[in-house]
């Protein structure tokens, strides 16, 4: 089974998590987050197969989602409004993340992807 993994390629944590599924021999497509920003609808998908709160989908560290303001507003902001903002910025977006037939992983944590296999 083939997991699509998007990634940011000058992400040193997308790196590591790049070594990891070749270390591990994991079948995957690589998407640039940035060249191929997801949907609102895939986002949407993710988000509900993940299980987490969308909040966990926006890139908290990094620097548009400062600019914007962001650990401000978006409490406030609906959800079709966040979905809309996050397919706007492949920057906006937490990476990496890992999708496959049963789960949606964002974030690089190696126990968990090692559960993925």
């Amino acid at each position: 089974m083939a997991f699509l993994f998007v990634a940011y390629p000058k992400c040193s944590t997308c790196k590591a998590a790049q070594r990891f599924l070749e270390d591990h021999q994991m079948d995957y497509a690589l998407r640039d987050i940035t060249r191929d920003v997801p949907t609102a609808a895939e986002l949407d998908a993710w988000q509900q197969k993940s299980g987490l709160p969308l909040r966990a989908f926006f890139n908290t560290s990094g620097l548009r989602y400062r600019a914007l303001g962001l650990k401000d507003s978006l409490a406030d902001m609906p959800r079709q409004a966040q979905l809309a903002l996050l397919a706007s910025d492949g920057m906006l977006i937490k990476r990496p993340i890992l999708v496959g037939a049963q789960q949606v992983l964002v974030g690089f944590r190696p126990a968990q992807w090692e559960e993925a296999r």
